[in-house]
């Protein structure tokens, strides 16, 4: 278990955002999680930006559901979010190219 809160780890994505490997990347991601922290996040990634939002988007390109505490570790670098998706812990939809780039576009700790 990781002492990180699901409203922290989102409070600090904008500063782990790596806005150098986000070019040409347009999208809204939808978070969806169940257990402790159940609820809804997304991110808005437009011209080299991230914001942050509470709730449902509009229209997401992509949107990946799982266990709030699995996604914090994997955000945090304690769990590897392919072998999450892998192993049914966490699930993708939508465009699966930016899924495979939605980790290199943060700095995990």
């Amino acid at each position: 278990m990781t002492d990180l809160t699901l409203k922290e780890l989102f409070e600090r994505m904008p500063q782990a955002f790596v806005a150098s490997k986000a070019a040409g990347v347009q999208a809204d991601i939808q978070f969806k999680f169940t257990g402790a922290e159940a609820g809804d996040w997304y991110v808005t990634i437009r011209d080299g930006a991230l914001q942050v939002h509470e709730g449902i988007s509009p229209a997401p390109k992509l949107t990946v559901s799982g266990d709030s505490d699995d996604i914090v570790k994997i955000f945090a670098g304690k769990m590897d979010g392919m072998q999450a998706y892998m192993s049914g812990r966490l699930r993708v939809s939508g465009d699966m190219s930016l899924a495979m780039k939605l980790m290199g576009l943060f700095k995990l700790s």
